[in-house]
């Protein structure tokens, strides 16, 4: 049995997990997750400009609340589970940057996984800056290290041609642990890019992949023959920051913006959706969600899926 589908029946065989939101603020306005809940978005609704200091503990509730709100890790990731989780760690860019996800959200869903069993957790991305720097600079690599996880460096020479059977990418090099993994946690951050509109979850997939300039043609079509591929089974959207232009890269404060929110769900599409309006823009804006939408990915009217709605105060 290929590993593809090893993971695939992995997550059949996975047992539902109930979760109960604790209290800390997060007012209990709702019943309790079920194991079957497919988006929940946590906010924080506490005093007005939190410090550094204050925010990396937001960001660590807030985290913590939206992986709860659809059902908890032990949902996804089973006890001696292999996890892969891939953040956006692309660029020489401080957190403040709002270029790479957030080390204190990586951190604690590697906490999660270890805390619902997992036997090893792997983090990586593909960078497009020199990964030593992108690395070092993001501050990822660091959190994920003190969290316990294995940090790989992704060798180009170790990328594995494989067949995905998309309309547009028939194959394609994937980092080999991406597919071997039993469980592939997708961890990106919400900011624009000037090409795809938006980076979000379906976007976060070119890290994993080699022979990038594929993409570039038709993107759209291309991240949904990825996101076919790959079947999701859980994303975790940070807009703690976000970045509001000049992206993938950024690099100036002006364009970030203090959102201190986080949506962890299922149904990518969603999540995407949820991701553009942070922007200020309409899902319909985003071709990928678009394009996502009509293979049949997921609905890009999120509201529609009831999300949780959670306060963190």
């Amino acid at each position: 049995m290929s590993s593809r589908f090893s993971r695939r029946g992995f997550m059949t065989r996975s047992a539902a997990a109930a979760g109960v939101l604790a209290a800390g603020g997060v007012p209990l306005h709702a019943a309790p997750p079920m194991a079957d809940e497919k988006m929940a978005i946590a906010r924080y609704k506490g005093a007005a400009k939190p410090s550094a200091e204050e925010i990396r503990k937001i960001a660590v509730s807030l985290t913590e609340k939206a992986i709860e709100g659809i059902g908890g890790m032990g949902r996804f990731v089973k006890k001696g589970a292999v996890v892969f989780l891939k953040p956006n760690m692309s660029w020489d860019r401080s957190p403040e940057q709002a270029a790479n996800t957030n080390p204190d959200v990586v951190a604690t869903v590697i906490k999660k996984c270890f805390e619902a069993g997992a036997k090893k957790v792997q983090v990586g991305d593909n960078t497009c800056n020199p990964q030593p720097k992108a690395y070092a600079k993001s501050g990822v690599a660091e959190a994920a290290k003190k969290a316990g996880a294995e940090v790989l460096v992704l060798d180009k020479r170790r990328f594995r041609e494989t067949e995905i059977k998309g309309n547009v990418i028939k194959s394609i090099p994937i980092y080999p642990q991406c597919i071997d993994c039993d469980v592939f946690i997708n961890v990106p951050i919400v900011k624009h890019h000037r090409l795809a509109r938006m980076t979000g979850c379906m976007k976060n997939y070119m890290g994993i992949i080699e022979n990038r300039k594929t993409f570039h043609q038709k993107i759209a079509d291309c991240l949904v023959d990825m996101t076919q591929f790959m079947k999701p089974q859980i994303c975790i959207f940070d807009a703690v920051r976000i970045l509001t232009d000049h992206g993938p890269m950024g690099g100036k404060l002006e364009d970030v913006a203090t959102k201190l929110s986080v949506a962890a769900g299922t149904d990518i599409v969603a999540l995407d959706a949820w991701g553009a309006e942070m922007l200020g823009a309409k899902p319909t804006d985003v071709s990928s969600v678009v394009a996502a939408e009509k293979a049949k990915l997921g609905t890009a009217d999120y509201r529609s899926l009831k999300p949780r709605e959670i306060d963190v105060a």
